[in-house]
């Protein structure tokens, strides 16, 4: 059992997670929009940067369908994501978006693949989530804005689209050079941040700091990482691993910026913690570390 492809994408979505307290550090005139496109930017540039150099980027058989659609749904990640947490506040808007992936993500491959979710991911989805929603009993007042929820659902589905699209761009791509076209593309979507939102909060060595680390660390390394596993288990797997960001995020939370879970709080967190851990060392069939093939599929539609 190679369990490789499982830990590579549980370790970038804990990269992930450490995003929101990286932010913490940034003046508060910087909005989350601007560090969402600047993420995409750096983090998009370093792998096509590497990918080129080490001559790993052929566009002669490019999936530029799947990778449109990947880049689309990442851009579209962002304003959904960040609105969600404004309107409705960053527990509920976090919870709801990327608690949400995993079903949108599960329901893609059933309905649009015609692949069955498995027993285990199901188990291992209804823990995480249920501990997801537990982590919103923080004891703080939560805001239950429909709109905002409703932009958290966007997102989650947005990155579940972008899962699945980019899975079919790594049948043909490595993933340094998948992800960095991607991320290229998408940030050139949302470059009209760059001038809609002031920037003088970034011209700091605290605020150049920090984005060097969520560009480096918390994308390109993340997503890396990401891409690897997932390019090697399914894509409704791979998204249910990745609420380990929440996780992470909470832990940190209480660790360095001093927030309190309650008991309820705490369940969350070791549901999660559950539903991780079946997944990734959960028995699974035979054909669960097999991805989904998509070349020959492709290959037929442009004959």
């Amino acid at each position: 059992m190679n369990l490789l492809p499982f830990i590579s994408v549980l370790i970038g979505a804990i990269l992930w997670g450490t995003t929101g307290t990286a932010q913490s550090y940034l003046p508060e005139s910087v909005h989350p929009l601007t560090v969402g496109a600047l993420r995409l930017a750096g983090g998009g540039l370093i792998l096509l940067f590497v990918a080129v150099v080490l001559r790993q980027v052929n566009f002669g058989e490019w999936p530029w369908r799947a990778t449109l659609i990947a880049a689309v749904a990442m851009a579209l990640f962002q304003p959904f994501f960040f609105g969600s947490v404004r309107l409705t506040g960053v527990a509920v808007g976090t919870v709801t978006g990327i608690g949400s992936a995993p079903v949108f993500a599960g329901l893609i491959e059933w309905v649009v693949l015609k692949r069955r979710p498995t027993k285990r991911w199901a188990m291992a989805t209804v823990l995480a989530v249920a501990g997801c929603a537990l982590l919103l009993l923080t004891g703080d007042s939560l805001m239950v804005n429909p709109a905002g929820v409703l932009l958290a659902l966007g997102a989650g589905l947005t990155f579940a689209a972008y899962s699945m699209t980019s899975k079919i761009v790594l049948e043909f791509a490595n993933p340094a050079a998948s992800v960095g076209v991607i991320f290229t593309i998408s940030a050139l979507l949302l470059s009209p941040f760059f001038f809609i939102y002031p920037m003088d909060g970034l011209k700091s060595q605290e605020g150049i700091s920090v984005i060097v680390y969520i560009a480096i660390a918390a994308t390109a390394v993340a997503y890396l990482l990401f891409s690897s596993g997932l390019k090697e288990i399914p894509a409704a797997t791979a998204v249910t691993l990745s609420l380990a960001e929440p996780l992470t995020a909470a832990i940190l939370g209480v660790a360095i910026v001093g927030e309190e879970l309650n008991f309820f709080a705490w369940m969350g967190v070791g549901l999660l913690l559950a539903g991780l851990v079946v997944l990734t060392f959960g028995r699974r069939g035979a054909d669960e570390t097999k991805a989904p093939y998509f070349r020959k599929r492709i290959r037929e539609e442009k004959e």
